[in-house]
């Protein structure tokens, strides 16, 4: 089950730094929400595959599942619940504003996800 994957790591390691990069330095509305968020469940699923000998539906499927329970979390104020909204990491790992539209770009970023891999698949 355990397995490494260098090529997985690799691009965990770039998604990780664009997503740093983007938190700190764009203040839009459209990255920085939307793309933001795109962009962490390819990141989230290439750390799982980094580690992971998994096959790419169920991985992909319960990275999508993750992100939309901590956007219900997010909906149900969890970290002010738990006491943790002094705590920066705990608002930002888990964050704390529910948006709608969160749902549909992690919805895409796991669409694209599949539609990576299967291409990839089918060039072998």
């Amino acid at each position: 089950m355990l397995t490494f994957r260098p090529p997985y790591f690799i691009l965990t390691i770039l998604f990780f730094i664009t997503e740093v990069l983007i938190a700190l330095f764009l203040h839009d509305k459209i990255i920085r929400p939307y793309v933001g968020d795109f962009l962490v469940v390819i990141l989230i699923y290439c750390f799982l595959r980094s580690f992971l000998n998994t096959a790419v539906l169920p991985t992909a499927l319960f990275v999508l599942a993750f992100s939309y329970t901590l956007e219900v979390l997010q909906y149900f104020n969890v970290v002010e619940r738990l006491g943790l909204g002094k705590y920066k990491l705990a608002r930002i790992v888990i964050g704390t504003s529910f948006e709608w539209i969160d749902l549909l770009a992690y919805t895409l970023g796991v669409l694209f996800i599949l539609y990576l891999e299967k291409t990839k698949t089918a060039r072998r």
